[in-house]
């Protein structure tokens, strides 16, 4: 028997025993989380509110992003009244094109990056006066990242002079730079700056069971060879180990008990039930900073009636994004091989800056030929046009097109964005999705300072496209960026109970057995992109439970 959808249906979604830990998000810090408890004996229950995706569905999810006729958040089945949503702030936030729902999560189609935070990322307000220091300090912090870059299987080289202190090599080799990456290292080094490797979360050899990366060139929104890490690798390692993983089983509330002190139960709907109640001893939220500040915001009680663990009135609030401007130029195609490899290069030398302003800024490289799928998901026309669509079988007769003759340089300039508390995730209780909730409503603003950093990011790029010798250079708007899908805030971890939503443990400050394993704890963004850092927390928080046994 199968849904509408071709899903089977007669799968036993009905609570277990009480658990030791539930585990609410079934993405890199759920699978994570669940695989650590697992392994030391735990009883670990995993309710994720999307479906399994098998993996050999992959090719075919390829297709649907290559077509021109496909909606790109139709890859991995976002959209529709499941995933409603509003978007109130003056910066529109397209969410359904930013995250997946489903066992794997987001990181089904991430690009795979995975900086450390830098140690000034801890520190603003000490160094510079603005936003506030993280309880921790990077040190905390520094094993975990070595821990998190073996389970992810990270691929790079110690080759960044300005990264913060590192105990051992990364896991895999970097990947090999293209022919036109020469171009960046002669102009960057005419113009002082070092370029660098980029540490990946992409096999650049065999790993953990895993291919090497065959070069789809489609990491975004989908690895068909599954070389890059998804957060579904460590869910079926949980699985192994002893955890129970419940797909389409959305929460829709948490109940606490009498007291207010601790959660009862994680409410949540199956295809053919409702109103299911999972029981356990430690509940953790690991479902990202939209969908866990909108849980807790539609948890209300007689003892909290502006929703669970929001004493402070700051769930949801100081929601934070990477604002990102792309540089790219035209250069005649090298002779050489084609451009398979993802962004290899970057630089962070514009990063650990002396003064308040401008702020962070992480710079990406890459080379393109106008083949490339990825030109009609990135702002810009694909020069290409209709004839774009290799999967067609029509015969495309492009050998004499001079544009097929050409490459594009691009860089990608990720820059910091200061936590505000007017930037928030609330609930829009206009809209609802299907089970009835409200939606989540994201209202954004991007402030001068980031439009300031923005512009310095322009200048750095264009200057060095320039010295490359690309002609034909285009920018995105500065004052209008693009987001890089990177949901951080709205339930900011700190010491005054006050001032944020959970503690250094990220256990929250009002219920003593309900954890948050998320980019929603990070009291800062940085310009990195978060991932490496919800993998650290997450491994430090799972200890941390473990050794309350």
């Amino acid at each position: 028997m199968s849904a509408d959808d071709g899903r089977p249906t007669q799968v036993d979604r009905s609570p277990s025993p009480r658990a030791d830990v539930c585990v609410v998000g079934a993405g890199v810090a759920g699978g994570l989380v669940a695989h650590s408890l697992a392994t030391t004996g735990l009883d670990v229950v995993v309710l994720e509110a999307g479906p399994r995706f098998e993996f050999d569905s992959r090719i075919e999810r390829m297709e649907r992003a290559l077509r021109p006729d496909k909606d790109h958040q139709s890859v991995w089945d976002m959209g529709g009244e499941r995933d409603e949503f509003t978007s109130s702030g003056p910066w529109y936030y397209g969410l359904n094109g930013t995250r997946v729902k489903g066992v794997g999560g987001t990181t089904l189609h991430w690009s795979g990056y995975t900086p450390r935070f830098h140690e000034k990322d801890f520190e603003m307000r000490s160094r510079y006066g603005l936003a506030s220091d993280w309880p921790l300090e990077y040190s905390d912090l520094q094993s975990y990242y070595a821990d998190a870059e073996t389970e992810l299987g990270v691929a790079g080289a110690a080759d960044d002079p300005f990264a913060p202190p590192r105990e051992q090599e990364l896991p895999l080799p970097p990947f090999p730079t293209g022919p036109a990456d020469s171009l960046y290292v002669e102009a960057c080094s005419d113009l002082g700056i070092t370029l660098h490797s980029a540490p990946q979360a992409r096999n650049s050899e065999a790993y953990d069971g895993r291919s090497p990366c065959v070069g789809y060139g489609t990491c975004i929104p989908v690895c068909p060879s599954g070389a890059k890490y998804s957060g579904d690798v460590h869910v079926r390692k949980a699985e192994e180990a002893g955890a129970r993983v419940v797909d389409r089983a959305p929460v829709q509330s948490l109940e606490h008990d009498d007291a207010g002190e601790t959660v009862e139960a994680a409410v949540y709907n199956t295809p053919d039930a409702t109103g299911l109640r999972q029981e356990a001893r430690y509940f953790v939220l690991a479902g990202g900073a939209v969908e866990i500040p909108r849980l807790l915001l539609s948890s209300t009680s007689e003892t909290y009636p502006d929703g669970l663990a929001n004493s402070s009135g700051l769930v949801g609030n100081y929601f934070m994004e990477h604002p990102m401007v792309s540089i790219r130029g035209t250069i005649p195609k090298p002779d050489g091989q084609e451009p398979t490899f993802w962004w290899p290069l970057e630089s962070n030398q514009f990063y650990d800056h002396e003064d308040a302003t401008p702020g962070s800024i992480k710079l990406e490289f890459k080379q393109e030929s106008p083949t490339e799928p990825t030109d009609a998901l990135s702002g810009f026309d694909s020069p290409a046009g209709d004839l774009a669509d290799p999967l067609a079988g029509d015969d495309l007769s492009v050998e004499d097109d001079p544009e097929w003759d050409t490459w594009q340089l691009w860089i990608n300039a990720l820059v910091e964005q200061l936590p505000r508390e007017r930037n928030r995730v609330a609930l829009d209780e206009s809209k609802t999705d299907d089970h009835g909730n409200p939606v989540p409503d994201v209202s954004l603003h991007v402030g001068e300072r980031e439009v300031e950093t923005l512009r310095h990011a322009v200048d750095i790029g264009t200057r060095i496209l320039e010295s490359a010798g690309a002609t034909d250079i285009e920018v995105t708007d500065p004052e209008n960026p693009n987001s890089s899908s990177h949901h951080m805030g709205t339930t900011r971890m700190g010491e005054d109970p006050t001032e944020s939503v959970v503690n250094p443990q990220l256990r929250t400050h009002d219920l003593d057995n309900l954890f948050v394993s998320s980019s929603s704890v990070f009291v800062t963004g940085g310009a990195m992109n978060p991932t490496l850092t919800i993998a650290a927390l997450s491994l430090r928080l799972a200890d941390h439970i473990a050794g309350l046994e």
